[in-house]
């Protein structure tokens, strides 16, 4: 590799060492305590991923390969960079008051959160199985220390701890997954490995297994059942943004993942995973839905309910082709704005990790903050797919894409399960609206935290107004990365 290639290299991952530096210099600051310390930090990332951000913009003008063929710059991975940008700039604007609640201000917070970004982003634009690997592991060692991040509360030290054990577990069956790919093929870069596999008898035992320990270990990332016991009890136990954090941008990055392999470079795996992936769909629908009727943790039920939505996601998987995959983006896009939206109000509302963070919180508060209410019900019912927010335009188009492409049954289960979903969202916006509390929730909005209730109910509702726009630009993003 000469100058010229290895200058190329690092001006197409420029993003991503933007995000790197940017986490360095943040650290480097933390060891310095002074007064608004945390605003500093956080103004610095916001930044930096602002930076990242618009290089990545600059870049996909001139879609490009690096590192030999290991690293790419197209559409497809540009798309999910700027929701993983959004995605953590969001949960920066809603970590700033939840820190000063928790008496847990440190600067590692940030550090760690742009190190997660950065794996996240790696992840998205790696063409080698390798760089993906290191990309999930960067992002999920970040995430490991941050769900225990409240030292001091044992709930977060346990969910860290659940995470740490399972989700080694889980990376070793992926890791394992991936070296039977290698023992296969000869490599680990996925263009040379999808031409090695057209060759081979996709009734092969070991091409089974391998793709069975892949799917397992992606699916897991993404908290599909059954791989899915972790994730109330880590959601739950894990400072709110965090929990926010890991159901947008973790999930972004690992459906990313899961396209670029089994749908665009490993597609000729399709008749060994596909009747099984229906199955586990199907089953993320049934158990996210039923289970979060009968929850009373605000918490654990949007991690039941992230669980069902990532049923949908695999629903659009399915679907495949350019119509699914923009079906999809555009879920995710969706998905991240409202739900990190519907965790800053979670934020508002917090009084503490110790006392947890119960449904009933909520009750009464369309009288004492109306207008925190009304975001709260748009950020409801977006998630629960009622029109017209985005929330519907996004199951809306998956179910378009699964019946075009003659999964008929599959739409109807899944309609019949957002149906019965509906009525926990439903239960939380009653509680807002029709009951009255005794002890109202105190509290003041910062301009960080406002900031992020705006930029998320204004994309909830754009989404939901102009849903064939932000759908055009998922399918140009879908299609640039099908080649």
């Amino acid at each position: 590799m000469d100058l010229t290639q290895i200058t190329s290299s690092v001006l197409a991952s420029g993003p991503e060492i933007i995000i790197i530096l940017g986490a360095c210099v943040a650290l480097m600051l933390s060891l310095v305590p002074r007064p608004g310390q945390g605003a500093l930090l956080a103004g610095l990332s916001l930044v930096m991923i602002g930076l990242a951000a618009a290089m990545s913009l600059t870049l996909v003008q001139n879609p490009q390969s690096a590192y030999g063929g290991m690293f790419v710059n197209d559409g497809f991975s540009t798309f999910f960079k700027m929701l993983l940008c959004l995605g953590t700039a969001l949960t920066i604007l809603i970590s700033d008051r939840y820190l000063g609640t928790e008496d847990a201000a440190k600067g590692e917070y940030y550090v760690l959160l742009l190190f997660a970004l950065s794996g996240a982003m790696i992840m998205v634009s790696g063409k080698d199985l390798l760089i993906i690997y290191v990309g999930l592991e960067l992002q999920a060692l970040s995430i490991y220390v941050l769900v225990g991040f409240l030292t001091t509360n044992t709930r977060s030290n346990e969910a860290a701890l659940k995470y740490v054990i399972l989700g080694a577990f889980s990376s070793g069956l992926l890791l394992f997954g991936l070296s039977l790919f290698y023992g296969l093929t000869g490599t680990t870069q996925l263009d040379v490995m999808g031409e090695a596999l057209d060759k081979v008898d996709t009734s092969s035992p070991l091409l089974a297994l391998s793709t069975l320990f892949l799917i397992v270990g992606l699916l897991y990332k993404v908290g599909a059942v059954p791989f899915h016991m972790w994730v109330p009890d880590i959601y739950e136990g894990a400072p709110s943004p965090i929990t926010g954090f890991m159901s947008t941008v973790g999930k972004v990055a690992a459906v990313a993942v899961i396209l670029r392999l089994l749908v665009q470079d490993l597609a000729m795996l399709d008749p060994i995973w596909r009747s099984s992936v229906e199955v586990v769909a199907v089953l993320s629908l049934a158990v996210g839905s039923f289970a979060a009727l009968v929850q009373t943790n605000i918490k654990r039920m949007l991690a039941y309910s992230s669980i069902a939505h990532g049923g949908f996601l695999l629903l659009g998987l399915l679907a495949g082709g350019s119509e699914g995959l923009a079906s999809v983006m555009l879920y995710l896009l969706i998905f991240t704005v409202t739900n990190l939206g519907m965790f800053a109000v979670i934020v508002l509302l917090n009084r503490g990790a110790g006392q947890g963070e119960q449904i009933q919180d909520f009750s009464g508060l369309a009288k004492s903050h109306p207008w925190v209410a009304l975001t709260a019900l748009v950020f409801l019912l977006s998630l629960a797919g009622i029109p017209p927010t985005g929330g519907f335009f996004a199951k809306f188009y998956v179910l378009v894409a699964l019946v075009d492409a003659g999964f008929v049954s599959l739409a109807v289960l899944a309609v019949l399960f957002s149906a019965i979903a509906a009525w926990f969202y439903l239960r939380v916006i009653m509680l807002m609206y029709m009951e009255k509390n005794d002890q109202p929730a105190v509290f003041q909005i910062s301009p960080a935290i406002g900031w992020a209730l705006i930029v998320t109910f204004i994309g909830t509702v754009l989404t939901g107004v102009l849903p064939a726009w932000f759908l055009g630009v998922s399918k140009a993003a879908a299609t640039a990365g099908l080649g």
